[in-house]
């Protein structure tokens, strides 16, 4: 597991679900190297948890404009990655 603490930028997720997106998270980057592998991992983890439809983003620099469900959207860091995560429906 990375020993990174996730540092949040902005989010209207439950204290619960945000936690576990921390963990499965930081489960990706110690499992995973490359943003696309880490990006998927968390957007099945997520499906299969918490049902469709998760879009997650992830990566060192990105611009993103979304539209997403309320209480469905965190943004935050671990180390350089950044990473967006909402849930559409």
């Amino acid at each position: 597991m990375s020993d990174k603490v996730p540092i949040l930028r902005a989010s209207d997720i439950s204290d619960d679900l945000q936690t576990k997106i921390y963990e499965l998270s930081q489960d990706a980057i110690a499992n995973y190297k490359i943003e696309k592998d880490i990006a998927t991992y968390l957007k099945k983890e997520l499906d299969q948890l918490f049902g469709p439809t998760w879009h997650v983003i992830v990566g060192e620099s990105f611009g993103s404009y979304v539209t997403h469900d309320q209480g469905f959207f965190t943004y935050f860091y671990i180390g350089e990655l950044a990473f967006l995560i909402f849930k559409s429906g």
